[in-house]
C-alpha cells in the first residue's frame, strides 16, 4: 500500500525515523537547480531527454534503500511522477512507501506558476540547491 503525506508530514516521518530513506525522483536538472530536500537521495524516474523512463529505477533505489521494509519516501515535483515511482517499487517488494503530496514545487496556480499553493518550498521546509 502507498501511503500519501503532505510535506509537512513526510519531513516530520523523515526527522523520527532514522531508517527512513528520502528518494527525489525527477530530474538531474530539477534536483540540482530547482533544489532538494536536505539528504535527499536522486535517483530519477525519468530523465531528460524526452522524459524516457529509467529503466534502473528499482535496481538504483536498492542501492540507497535496501531494506525494504524501511520507509521510502518519494518526491517529484508535483507529486505525480512519485506515485507512479512508487509503484514499481512496490511491485519490487518495498512495504512501506510514501508518496509526498504536492511534490517540491505544489500544483498550478492561475498564472500557471509553481510554488504558491502548495509544496515543499512553499510550506517553510528545508532545502538547498547544488
Amino acid at each position: 500500500m502507498i501511503e500519501n503525506l503532505d510535506p509537512k508530514q513526510a519531513w516530520d516521518l523523515l526527522q523520527t525515523n532514522p531508517n527512513a530513506v528520502l528518494i527525489d525522483v525527477r530530474t538531474a536538472i530539477e534536483h540540482s537547480f530547482v533544489g532538494h530536500p536536505p539528504k535527499a537521495i536522486h535517483v530519477a524516474w525519468k530523465e531528460f531527454p524526452g522524459m524516457q523512463l529509467n529503466a534502473n529505477f528499482v535496481a538504483q533505489v536498492e542501492q540507497h534503500a535496501s531494506d525494504k521494509s524501511a520507509p521510502v519516501l518519494l518526491l517529484c515535483r508535483s507529486g505525480q511522477r512519485s506515485v507512479d515511482a512508487a509503484k514499481a517499487l512496490e511491485a519490487a517488494g518495498y512495504l512501506h512507501l510514501v508518496n509526498i503530496l504536492e511534490g517540491f514545487e505544489g500544483p498550478l496556480d492561475a498564472d500557471q506558476h509553481r510554488g504558491n499553493l502548495g509544496g515543499w518550498r512553499f510550506h517553510g521546509l528545508p532545502w538547498s540547491q547544488s
